[in-house]
C-alpha cells in the first residue's frame, strides 16, 4: 500500500462512507487485493457524478491513489471484496462464475441518500478468475464510457463510468488486434447484488443466508420496505424496475448483448457493457454479440430475455417462499412493460401521453415507419420531437416510406408537445448517435495517435443531448 498523498481539501462534506455490505460479506464475498499495475495514467474521471458523492475535490494524484492503486477510502471497506454468484449464461447454468476481474471497492451515500457502490472491472485476478487474467482492455473501457454516457442521456437507468486509468500492460485478446493496451475501470452503481447472487445461495440450499441477503437488499436498496413475504416483495420490486429497464432499452434502440442472469442487477440498473450496440434501425433481429448465433439477445427479444431472467430469480427465491406469490409478481411484467414502453416512448418523442390504448397506436405507427421505411431510430426521434411535423424526406418518397411517414404524422397530430425545440441541440442538422462506425473511429484516434479529443468531444455532445431531452 502506498502512502497517503497530500491535498488541501480531498473530500467534500458530501462524502459519506457507508460500507453496509460488511453485514453480509461473509455470505456473498471474498476479500481480495488489486493487481499491482506497472503504470497508472488517469484517462477519464466523471466529475459530474463525483460531485454527487463528495469526491469531485480529489486532485488527480489522490484520484489515482484510490481508483488506480485502490488504497482504501476513509471509513470505507478496509479491503476490496470479490462477490460470489452463479448464473445462466445464454440459458445454460454455470456455477463456476463470480467477480473474476472486478471487485467492490467502496460504498457511499449520494446526494439523494441512496447507497451506491464503487466497483471495478479489470482490477486483477480473484478466486473466481478461472483461466482469465483479470484484466480489461483500454478499448473495452472506452466503449463502456460511450455506452453509459449515451444511455444516461437517453434516460436509461444505468451504471456510471466513474473512472478509467490506463495500466501499462499489453493484453492478448482473440477478438481484437493484440497486443492491446490495458485499463482498470471504476463504476458507480446502485448495488452489485445480481440475480446470480440469489441463484448461488439457492444452489447451496442455505435458507438463512437467503433471508439475510433478501433483507439486506430491501433495507439498503429499497428504503427498508417490509412485508409478510419478503422474497415476493423483493421480486415484485425487481419486476417493476426490470420492466422499465426493458422498455428503456427499446426506446433507446440499445442492444446489451449479454443479458445473462449474472448481468442482472436486483435494482434494475443496467451495467456491464461488453459487445453492446445501438441498432441503426428498428430491426427486431439485430444482435450485438458476434457469438449470439441464435439471436437469443437480439433487439426485440430483450424484454423476453429479461422476463426469463426474472423467472430464474423467482426459482431461486422459492427457497424461502411458496410459488403463488412469486408467480403473481412475475405476471405483472407484461402489463408493466407495455406501460413503461408507452411512457418512455412519449418522453423521448416529447409529447404528452394520452393513455395506454392510444399511446400504443402511436408506438405501433412509429415502429412501422422506422422498420418499413428504414428510418434510423435516432433520426426519427430527432425529426419528430415535440411539436415538429416534418416533411417526408426525399429518400422516402414512394411506397412504402411515404405512406408510413404520413400514417405516423396523422397519429402524432393528435398529441400535444411536452417539450419545445428551443434548446440548441434541436437546431442542429443531425442527432447524436452511437453507432458502431463512430465508436470505432473514436477508438482508432486513441489507438493510432493517442488522441483523446474525439472521445471527450463526444461525451460533451451526448451530455448536451441529455440536457435537451430533460429540459
Amino acid at each position: 500500500m502506498t502512502s497517503e498523498p497530500q491535498a488541501t481539501s480531498p473530500y467534500a462534506e458530501a462524502y459519506r462512507a457507508d460500507p453496509a455490505i460488511l453485514t453480509i460479506a461473509d455470505a456473498i464475498a471474498h476479500p481480495v487485493k488489486a493487481a499491482n499495475f506497472p503504470q497508472a495514467v488517469l484517462r477519464f474521471r466523471n466529475d459530474r457524478h463525483a460531485a454527487t458523492v463528495g469526491l469531485e475535490a480529489l486532485d488527480d494524484k489522490r484520484w489515482v491513489h484510490h481508483f488506480g492503486r485502490f488504497n482504501p477510502m476513509p471509513g470505507n471497506l478496509p479491503q476490496p471484496l470479490a462477490l460470489a454468484y452463479h448464473g445462466h449464461q445464454f440459458r445454460v447454468y454455470n456455477p463456476q462464475i463470480g467477480d473474476g476481474r472486478g471487485f467492490l471497492f467502496a460504498q457511499l451515500r449520494d446526494d439523494k441518500d441512496r447507497l451506491l457502490d464503487l466497483g471495478t472491472k479489470g482490477s486483477g485476478q480473484t478466486p473466481f478468475s478461472r483461466d482469465g487474467d483479470g484484466r480489461l482492455t483500454l478499448k473495452g473501457a472506452v466503449r463502456e464510457i460511450l455506452a453509459t454516457e449515451m444511455l444516461e442521456a437517453l434516460g436509461v437507468n444505468t451504471s456510471k463510468t466513474f473512472s478509467v486509468v490506463e495500466t501499462g500492460e499489453s493484453l492478448w485478446r482473440g477478438d481484437e488486434p493484440s497486443p492491446t493496451r490495458s485499463a482498470v475501470l471504476v463504476r458507480l452503481s446502485h448495488s452489485h447484488i445480481r440475480f446470480g447472487t440469489f441463484q448461488r445461495i439457492a444452489y447451496e440450499d442455505d435458507e438463512e443466508k437467503m433471508r439475510r441477503v433478501v433483507r439486506y437488499a430491501l433495507d439498503t436498496l429499497y428504503d427498508g420496505q417490509t412485508g409478510d413475504n419478503e422474497a415476493a416483495l423483493l421480486l415484485g420490486l425487481a419486476v417493476e424496475r426490470m420492466a422499465d429497464l426493458a422498455a428503456s432499452y427499446m426506446v433507446a434502440g440499445f442492444v446489451h448483448g449479454v443479458l445473462n442472469t449474472d448481468n442482472m442487477n436486483i435494482t434494475g440498473e443496467s451495467f456491464d457493457y461488453g459487445p453492446w450496440r445501438f441498432a441503426p434501425t428498428w430491426e427486431p433481429g439485430f444482435t450485438a454479440a458476434y457469438f449470439d448465433h441464435a439471436g437469443l439477445y437480439a433487439f426485440a427479444r430483450q424484454p423476453e430475455a429479461i422476463h426469463w431472467n426474472l423467472g430464474q430469480l423467482a426459482v431461486a427465491l422459492r427457497l424461502i417462499s411458496d410459488a403463488p406469490p412469486l408467480i403473481a409478481a412475475l405476471e405483472r411484467f407484461g402489463p408493466l412493460y407495455q406501460e413503461a414502453l408507452a411512457r418512455r416512448f412519449c418522453w423521448r418523442l416529447g409529447v404528452v401521453p394520452q393513455g395506454l390504448e392510444q399511446d400504443r397506436v402511436l408506438v405501433a405507427a412509429a415502429e412501422a415507419l422506422m422498420r418499413g421505411g428504414g428510418v434510423g431510430i435516432d433520426d426519427f426521434f430527432f425529426a419528430w420531437m415535440g411539436d415538429a411535423s416534418p416533411a417526408c424526406p426525399a429518400a422516402l418518397i414512394g411506397e412504402p416510406g411515404e405512406a408510413l411517414w404520413a400514417d405516423f404524422g396523422a397519429v402524432k397530430a393528435g398529441y400535444a408537445a411536452a417539450r419545445d425545440r428551443s434548446h440548441p441541440y434541436w437546431q442542429g442538422d443531425a442527432p447524436q448517435s452511437m453507432l458502431i462506425d463512430e465508436v470505432e473511429s473514436i477508438w482508432a484516434a486513441i489507438a493510432e495517435r493517442d488522441d483523446w479529443a474525439p472521445l471527450h468531444a463526444k461525451v460533451e455532445a451526448v451530455r448536451a443531448m441529455g440536457e435537451a431531452l430533460t429540459g
